[in-house]
């Protein structure tokens, strides 16, 4: 004899026990934790890399619309265009910028060396100075109370400061290992052109999941925000940075990897190469013949006001991020990863400060909205 099915019952469904609550979250614990296993171990596999892989998609965002131009003019030709962007890439690094670290080494190293023996004194004032009218003697009198007063710094201080040589040569061999690194980055950069668009996509449905549903609007403020940053400051910084050190290094003014540095890092904080440029050009026409001095102000005049024509044209959508925001970054990156941070930090404090603005915008969108 058989039962016919309830009403209530259908015959095709078999009943189930309900799971009670104390397995379900026992399940949803176990799957937790084998998820967060696994991404534990994978954190622990990328971390050696994690830098590298940063400053790599850094770099594929800010040179993208550079690598999709010439890939157009190559007539589609992908990874040629790759190719050619990783090989001008790696030739700016290793050229100019390897001899302008070998050039501050150098300089700190003869300080040190200096400082260890005694003999570090200022140079003799150029006579120019000296025969001036009217400032010229006064310039020969403070000029000789500055090495006087520099000889007896030195003698007290030296033995001081000596201890602290190794750490500063620790440092210029990390500035070297920079190079190094930014090698590596921009090869994988190389890497990353041609499955960028795809690379783009996950992103942004990742995004999406996380922050539903304008994680992809993020996405692309953050590309934006890189390339903008990349551009309108790294990029006119780096141009100017190069030019400066490069014209120093061909009339062989002393300190050039120093004062390239301290160029280099004023227009990064947005003040302009003006402060190492004018200073140099006066000491110039004091020691040089005319023609010399002459040659050096007309290139070095362009390069300081190089930033005016070129930030407009790279930055064409405008950047809001304040002067501030751009200083922390480059101080706080230089502090924390030398070389590297100098360009990633402003970078990383810029997209997140970008983010963080749009994200308070639209909570007052959705308050405006409600209301």
């Amino acid at each position: 004899m058989t039962t016919e099915p309830t009403s209530d019952q259908p015959a095709n469904e078999t009943s189930k026990p309900e799971p009670s609550v104390d397995a379900r979250v026992i399940d949803i614990a176990v799957r937790l934790g084998v998820l967060g296993l696994f991404a534990y171990f994978s954190l622990q596999l990328i971390a050696p890399f994690f830098l590298f892989l940063l400053w790599a998609v850094v770099l594929t965002v800010a040179l993208y619309p550079l690598y999709g131009w010439l890939a157009k003019k190559l007539g589609g030709r992908k990874v040629l265009s790759a190719v050619l962007v990783t090989l001008v890439c790696l030739a700016i690094v290793i050229g100019p910028v390897a001899v302008l670290i070998v050039s501050l080494a150098d300089t700190l190293q003869g300080w040190l060396q200096g400082l260890s023996a005694g003999s570090l004194k200022l140079p003799p004032l150029p006579e120019k100075l000296a025969t001036l009218p009217v400032i010229g003697e006064k310039i020969a009198a403070a000029w000789a109370h500055a090495a006087t007063g520099l000889a007896g710094v030195i003698t007290k201080v030296g033995p001081m400061l000596v201890p602290a040589g190794g750490r500063i040569l620790s440092m210029l061999a990390a500035l070297s290992g920079s190079v190094l690194f930014f090698i590596v980055s921009i090869i994988l950069s190389g890497c990353l052109f041609v499955p960028g668009p795809m690379l783009a996509k996950g992103a942004k449905r990742f995004a999406d999941r996380i922050i539903a549903p304008r994680g992809a609007e993020f996405v692309d403020l953050a590309g934006a925000t890189i390339r903008n940053v990349s551009r309108g400051v790294i990029g006119v910084a780096v141009i100017q940075g190069l030019l400066t050190g490069i014209l120093l290094i061909v009339f062989k003014v002393p300190l050039a990897g120093v004062l390239t540095f301290i160029a280099l890092f004023l227009c990064i904080i947005q003040i302009g190469p003006a402060l190492v440029i004018i200073p140099t050009i006066i000491w110039a026409w004091s020691s040089w013949e005319l023609v010399p001095a002459l040659s050096f102000t007309v290139l070095m005049v362009p390069v300081m006001l190089v930033d005016n024509v070129l930030r407009p044209i790279l930055m064409s959508r405008g950047l809001d991020v304040p002067m501030l925001v751009i200083l922390i970054g480059v101080l706080g990156g230089t502090i924390a990863y030398g070389l590297l941070g100098l360009f990633l930090g402003p970078v990383i404090l810029a997209v997140f400060y970008e983010l963080v603005v749009a994200w308070v915008k639209v909570g007052e969108e959705s308050k405006d909205a409600a209301s």
